[in-house]
Protein backbone atom coordinates (compact mmCIF):
# COMPACT_ATOMS: atom_id res chain seq x y z
CA UNK A 1 0.00 0.00 0.00
CA UNK A 2 0.99 3.80 -0.80
CA UNK A 3 0.98 6.52 1.33
CA UNK A 4 -2.57 8.32 -1.45
CA UNK A 5 -4.16 4.32 -0.93
CA UNK A 6 -4.41 5.30 3.28
CA UNK A 7 -5.47 8.59 3.67
CA UNK A 8 -8.89 9.69 2.01
CA UNK A 9 -7.94 12.73 -0.93
CA UNK A 10 -7.06 15.74 0.37
CA UNK A 11 -7.29 14.17 4.42
CA UNK A 12 -4.35 16.45 5.94
CA UNK A 13 -2.32 13.98 7.50
CA UNK A 14 1.17 13.70 9.19
CA UNK A 15 4.00 13.01 6.53
CA UNK A 16 2.09 15.23 3.64
CA UNK A 17 4.36 17.37 2.15
CA UNK A 18 2.48 20.77 1.13
CA UNK A 19 5.18 22.50 -1.10
CA UNK A 20 8.08 24.71 -1.29
CA UNK A 21 9.77 27.00 -3.56
CA UNK A 22 13.30 28.48 -4.42
CA UNK A 23 14.24 32.32 -3.93
CA UNK A 24 16.51 34.87 -4.01
CA UNK A 25 17.17 37.11 -1.32
CA UNK A 26 16.26 40.50 -2.52
CA UNK A 27 16.56 44.42 -0.55
CA UNK A 28 12.91 44.38 -1.76
CA UNK A 29 12.11 41.51 0.67
CA UNK A 30 13.88 43.50 3.26
CA UNK A 31 12.38 46.35 2.49
CA UNK A 32 8.66 44.63 2.84
CA UNK A 33 9.72 43.23 6.39
CA UNK A 34 10.80 46.90 8.05
CA UNK A 35 7.30 48.24 6.66
CA UNK A 36 5.93 45.08 8.57
CA UNK A 37 7.26 45.55 11.66
CA UNK A 38 8.39 48.89 11.92
CA UNK A 39 12.08 48.09 12.37
CA UNK A 40 14.73 50.62 11.91
CA UNK A 41 18.42 51.54 11.43
CA UNK A 42 19.29 48.44 10.04
CA UNK A 43 22.69 47.77 8.66
CA UNK A 44 23.08 47.59 4.88
CA UNK A 45 24.37 43.92 5.30
CA UNK A 46 21.46 42.86 7.65
CA UNK A 47 18.72 40.19 6.71
CA UNK A 48 16.16 39.38 9.33
CA UNK A 49 16.68 35.98 10.56
CA UNK A 50 12.88 35.68 10.22
CA UNK A 51 13.00 37.70 6.87
CA UNK A 52 10.50 34.75 5.65
CA UNK A 53 8.41 34.15 8.33
CA UNK A 54 5.34 33.55 6.47
CA UNK A 55 6.51 30.77 4.05
CA UNK A 56 3.68 28.50 6.50
CA UNK A 57 1.42 30.54 4.90
CA UNK A 58 1.65 30.48 1.25
CA UNK A 59 0.07 27.38 0.60
CA UNK A 60 -3.11 26.05 2.86
CA UNK A 61 -3.41 22.95 1.39
CA UNK A 62 -2.67 21.64 5.19
CA UNK A 63 -5.36 23.64 6.69
CA UNK A 64 -8.47 21.84 7.79
CA UNK A 65 -11.63 22.47 6.52
CA UNK A 66 -13.17 24.39 9.37
CA UNK A 67 -11.46 27.94 8.90
CA UNK A 68 -13.53 29.84 11.86
CA UNK A 69 -11.74 31.09 14.53
CA UNK A 70 -8.67 29.60 13.56
CA UNK A 71 -5.87 30.79 15.15
CA UNK A 72 -2.06 30.15 15.46
CA UNK A 73 -1.30 28.52 18.86
CA UNK A 74 2.06 27.89 18.81
CA UNK A 75 5.43 28.40 17.20
CA UNK A 76 9.01 26.81 17.22
CA UNK A 77 12.11 28.06 15.65
CA UNK A 78 15.44 27.28 15.16
CA UNK A 79 18.44 29.19 13.28
CA UNK A 80 21.40 27.51 11.79
CA UNK A 81 23.04 30.36 9.55
CA UNK A 82 23.01 33.47 8.71
CA UNK A 83 20.78 34.66 5.09
CA UNK A 84 22.66 37.43 3.15
CA UNK A 85 21.05 39.61 0.19
CA UNK A 86 21.56 37.34 -2.79
CA UNK A 87 21.72 34.27 -1.72
CA UNK A 88 19.66 31.52 -2.98
CA UNK A 89 17.33 29.91 -0.43
CA UNK A 90 14.98 26.68 -0.93
CA UNK A 91 11.95 26.03 1.41
CA UNK A 92 10.34 22.71 2.07
CA UNK A 93 6.70 22.63 3.87
CA UNK A 94 5.93 19.07 5.81
CA UNK A 95 2.94 18.69 7.90
CA UNK A 96 4.90 16.71 10.89
CA UNK A 97 1.98 16.40 13.63
CA UNK A 98 -1.55 16.56 14.59
CA UNK A 99 -3.35 16.57 17.80
CA UNK A 100 -6.15 17.57 19.55
CA UNK A 101 -6.89 20.06 23.11
CA UNK A 102 -10.36 19.88 24.44
CA UNK A 103 -12.38 21.72 21.55
CA UNK A 104 -9.55 22.25 19.15
CA UNK A 105 -7.46 20.29 16.31
CA UNK A 106 -4.20 21.02 15.74
CA UNK A 107 -1.77 21.08 12.76
CA UNK A 108 1.86 21.38 13.01
CA UNK A 109 3.70 22.47 9.58
CA UNK A 110 7.34 22.36 9.21
CA UNK A 111 9.42 24.80 7.37
CA UNK A 112 12.74 23.74 6.63
CA UNK A 113 15.04 26.56 4.55
CA UNK A 114 18.07 25.55 2.97
CA UNK A 115 20.78 27.62 1.04
CA UNK A 116 21.48 26.41 -2.46
CA UNK A 117 24.12 23.35 -1.68
CA UNK A 118 21.35 22.02 0.87
CA UNK A 119 22.78 23.56 4.20
CA UNK A 120 19.76 24.05 6.71
CA UNK A 121 19.64 28.01 7.54
CA UNK A 122 16.32 27.48 10.09
CA UNK A 123 13.48 25.19 10.80
CA UNK A 124 10.24 26.05 12.21
CA UNK A 125 7.33 24.92 13.55
CA UNK A 126 3.91 25.89 13.22
CA UNK A 127 1.01 25.18 15.52
CA UNK A 128 -2.59 26.35 14.28
CA UNK A 129 -5.63 25.54 15.90
CA UNK A 130 -8.74 24.45 14.54
CA UNK A 131 -12.12 24.59 16.08
CA UNK A 132 -13.54 21.24 16.39
CA UNK A 133 -16.98 21.89 15.88
CA UNK A 134 -18.68 24.30 13.50
CA UNK A 135 -19.42 27.74 15.57
CA UNK A 136 -22.90 28.45 13.25
CA UNK A 137 -21.47 31.88 12.46
CA UNK A 138 -21.36 32.91 16.19
CA UNK A 139 -18.03 35.44 17.57
CA UNK A 140 -15.40 32.49 18.62
CA UNK A 141 -12.84 34.99 20.03
CA UNK A 142 -13.72 38.20 21.38
CA UNK A 143 -12.38 41.27 23.34
CA UNK A 144 -13.36 39.88 26.75
CA UNK A 145 -11.51 36.62 26.07
CA UNK A 146 -8.21 37.38 27.37
CA UNK A 147 -9.89 39.23 30.75
CA UNK A 148 -10.88 35.53 31.76
CA UNK A 149 -9.12 34.05 34.73
CA UNK A 150 -7.87 31.40 32.71
CA UNK A 151 -6.01 33.35 29.93
CA UNK A 152 -4.13 35.47 32.83
CA UNK A 153 -0.48 34.54 32.56
CA UNK A 154 2.45 35.33 35.62
CA UNK A 155 5.74 36.13 33.84
CA UNK A 156 9.09 37.97 34.43
CA UNK A 157 9.07 36.60 38.15
CA UNK A 158 12.45 35.41 39.99
CA UNK A 159 15.46 36.46 39.37
CA UNK A 160 17.60 37.05 36.34
CA UNK A 161 18.63 40.24 34.52
CA UNK A 162 15.98 41.79 31.52
CA UNK A 163 17.32 42.69 28.40
CA UNK A 164 16.45 45.65 27.03
CA UNK A 165 12.57 45.71 25.61
CA UNK A 166 11.16 46.79 22.39
CA UNK A 167 8.01 48.36 21.79
CA UNK A 168 5.92 48.81 18.79
CA UNK A 169 2.38 49.80 18.29
CA UNK A 170 0.52 47.74 15.18
CA UNK A 171 -1.42 49.95 12.87
CA UNK A 172 -3.26 48.56 10.40
CA UNK A 173 -1.00 50.12 7.75
CA UNK A 174 1.64 47.42 9.69
CA UNK A 175 -0.49 44.89 9.02
CA UNK A 176 -1.23 45.17 5.63
CA UNK A 177 2.22 45.26 4.66
CA UNK A 178 3.22 42.19 6.85
CA UNK A 179 0.32 40.04 6.14
CA UNK A 180 -1.01 41.42 2.52
CA UNK A 181 -1.55 42.55 0.18
CA UNK A 182 -4.59 40.12 0.29
CA UNK A 183 -7.76 41.13 1.93
CA UNK A 184 -7.42 38.28 4.80
CA UNK A 185 -8.47 38.59 8.60
CA UNK A 186 -5.02 40.01 9.23
CA UNK A 187 -5.19 43.36 7.17
CA UNK A 188 -9.61 43.72 6.49
CA UNK A 189 -12.09 44.19 9.83
CA UNK A 190 -14.94 42.53 7.52
CA UNK A 191 -12.60 39.81 6.80
CA UNK A 192 -12.54 39.44 10.29
CA UNK A 193 -15.60 39.12 11.38
CA UNK A 194 -16.83 36.69 8.48
CA UNK A 195 -14.31 34.19 10.33
CA UNK A 196 -15.45 35.11 14.06
CA UNK A 197 -13.90 37.88 15.14
CA UNK A 198 -14.20 41.52 16.23
CA UNK A 199 -11.63 43.15 14.21
CA UNK A 200 -8.68 43.20 12.81
CA UNK A 201 -6.38 40.10 14.12
CA UNK A 202 -2.34 41.12 14.25
CA UNK A 203 -1.03 38.17 12.39
CA UNK A 204 0.71 35.73 15.28
CA UNK A 205 4.06 35.58 13.21
CA UNK A 206 4.52 39.47 13.84
CA UNK A 207 5.28 38.95 17.84
CA UNK A 208 7.28 36.21 17.04
CA UNK A 209 9.21 38.79 14.63
CA UNK A 210 9.55 41.50 17.41
CA UNK A 211 10.84 38.92 19.41
CA UNK A 212 13.50 38.09 17.33
CA UNK A 213 14.29 41.87 16.45
CA UNK A 214 14.59 42.06 20.59
CA UNK A 215 17.25 39.25 20.49
CA UNK A 216 19.01 40.41 17.45
CA UNK A 217 19.66 43.96 18.73
CA UNK A 218 20.52 42.39 22.04
CA UNK A 219 22.60 38.92 20.58
CA UNK A 220 23.44 40.12 17.57
CA UNK A 221 24.96 36.82 15.55
CA UNK A 222 24.76 34.80 18.55
CA UNK A 223 21.06 34.96 18.16
CA UNK A 224 20.55 35.28 14.22
CA UNK A 225 23.31 32.34 13.36
CA UNK A 226 22.64 29.83 16.17
CA UNK A 227 19.37 31.69 18.06
CA UNK A 228 16.27 29.33 19.24
CA UNK A 229 12.74 30.00 20.30
CA UNK A 230 9.37 28.32 21.77
CA UNK A 231 6.80 30.37 22.30
CA UNK A 232 2.62 30.00 22.54
CA UNK A 233 0.84 32.79 21.60
CA UNK A 234 -2.00 32.90 24.30
CA UNK A 235 -4.19 35.83 23.34
CA UNK A 236 -4.76 37.96 20.32
CA UNK A 237 -3.43 40.70 19.21
CA UNK A 238 -5.20 42.70 17.57
CA UNK A 239 -5.02 46.35 14.87
CA UNK A 240 -3.74 49.50 17.73
CA UNK A 241 -2.71 47.18 20.63
CA UNK A 242 0.71 48.52 21.90
CA UNK A 243 3.28 46.09 22.77
CA UNK A 244 6.05 45.52 24.60
CA UNK A 245 8.56 42.55 24.32
CA UNK A 246 9.87 41.73 27.52
CA UNK A 247 13.44 38.61 27.90
CA UNK A 248 14.55 37.59 31.09
CA UNK A 249 17.81 35.75 31.49
CA UNK A 250 17.68 32.59 33.58
CA UNK A 251 20.86 30.28 32.98
CA UNK A 252 24.48 30.86 30.94
CA UNK A 253 25.61 27.19 29.83
CA UNK A 254 29.31 26.62 28.53
CA UNK A 255 28.75 25.67 24.78
CA UNK A 256 32.39 25.80 23.01
CA UNK A 257 33.59 29.01 23.21
CA UNK A 258 30.89 30.84 23.72
CA UNK A 259 27.91 30.61 26.28
CA UNK A 260 24.30 29.64 25.54
CA UNK A 261 21.85 32.23 27.36
CA UNK A 262 18.56 30.81 28.29
CA UNK A 263 16.10 33.29 28.53
CA UNK A 264 12.25 33.55 29.15
CA UNK A 265 10.46 35.89 26.23
CA UNK A 266 6.94 37.03 26.48
CA UNK A 267 5.16 40.08 25.09
CA UNK A 268 2.28 42.37 26.65
CA UNK A 269 -0.11 44.80 26.22
CA UNK A 270 -0.28 47.87 27.63
CA UNK A 271 -2.78 47.23 29.70
CA UNK A 272 -0.38 44.14 30.95
CA UNK A 273 -2.21 41.07 28.61
CA UNK A 274 -0.05 38.23 27.87
CA UNK A 275 -0.34 38.07 24.47
CA UNK A 276 3.21 35.51 24.09
CA UNK A 277 4.89 33.97 26.31
CA UNK A 278 7.72 30.86 25.94
CA UNK A 279 11.42 30.43 25.63
CA UNK A 280 14.58 31.41 23.90
CA UNK A 281 18.36 30.99 23.39
CA UNK A 282 21.20 32.66 22.09
CA UNK A 283 24.98 32.69 22.01
CA UNK A 284 27.58 35.33 23.61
Amino acid sequence: MVVSEYFDAHEVHVGMSVGGREMVVSPEDVATYVAGTGTVDLPDTYVPPLLYHSEVYRWFDWYLPNIIGNLHARQEWELFGPMRVGDTVRSHSTVVERYRKRDRVYVVNEVLLTDAEGRWLQRSRTHQSFLAEDPAGEVVVDRERERRTDRRFVVGEGEGDEIPPLERTITQTMCEAFSGPARTYHTDREQAQALGFPDIVVQGMMSICLLSDMLTTRFGFGWQAVGKLDVRLVNVVWVNDALTMHGKVRERLREGTHQRVRLDVWCTKADGTVTTVGTASALE
